[in-house]
């Protein structure tokens, strides 16, 4: 081998490694936003987009464990169940929600995504958005999947988060809406007499794109 031809050689092994790496990494990178953006409530804010919102930008500081705490023992558990807010949802439920999430998992979904968001069936003071009787949920669709149909339930009058586990019993339904197109936003007008104090505002959007639910918990003080 001449020495023009082993410099070649030497010039041309980095470029190759160089190649490969950035092959590798491409294979990484979302081709279908669809597939790495769903939605979420975020009027009144879920459990983790809340702690998102709150702390996404400083997630590290150790303030939260005071201020915060329930935010503060999710983020320890899984800091991905809040970068990815919008992904908390099933697929296959063909309807019969009770029998894939049992007591106890409703705001995790049933342990979905292998235990990703567990963490938001833990029970305490998680931070309630104040609400009057007459509001409006706005579920935020990134990936325009659409809606069948949209449940919302409201706990019951005395149940109280901050020391119970919830359950399908403890929820109420508050309305079923219709169909909704593809779009950004959907606002779902609730009206809900009768309440004081702490609730959780249950939310399962089916969307439209496939049997996909999402299941989202938004604690609540009623005004």
């Amino acid at each position: 081998m001449t020495r023009s031809e082993l410099a070649g050689r030497l010039r041309r092994g980095p470029l190759l490694v160089l190649s490969l790496v950035t092959a590798a990494l491409f294979t990484l990178v979302p081709t279908s936003g669809t597939a790495y953006a769903h939605g979420s409530v975020v009027d009144p804010a879920t459990r983790n987009y809340g702690c998102w919102l709150r702390w996404g930008s400083d997630f590290q500081n150790p303030a939260m464990q005071q201020q915060d705490p329930m935010c503060w023992q999710a983020w320890q558990a899984d800091t991905n169940a809040m970068w990815n807010w919008n992904g908390l949802y099933r697929n296959g439920s063909a309807g019969n929600f009770q029998a894939v999430i049992p007591n106890g998992q409703q705001c995790s979904g049933g342990r979905t995504e292998n235990g990703r968001y567990n963490a938001m069936d833990a029970v305490g003071n998680w931070k309630a958005t104040d609400v009057g009787s007459s509001f409006t949920l706005r579920l935020h669709d990134q990936a325009r999947h659409g809606a069948d149909y949209i449940l919302v339930y409201v706990t019951r009058q005395g149940f109280n988060p901050v020391t119970q586990p919830l359950t399908w019993n403890d929820l109420q339904l508050v309305t079923r809406t219709s169909r909704y197109a593809p779009g950004s936003d959907y606002n779902v007008p609730l009206s809900i007499s009768g309440r004081s104090g702490r609730a959780v505002i249950y939310t399962i959007w089916q969307a439209s794109h496939m049997d996909q639910t999402y299941f989202l918990c938004s604690d609540v003080n009623f005004r």
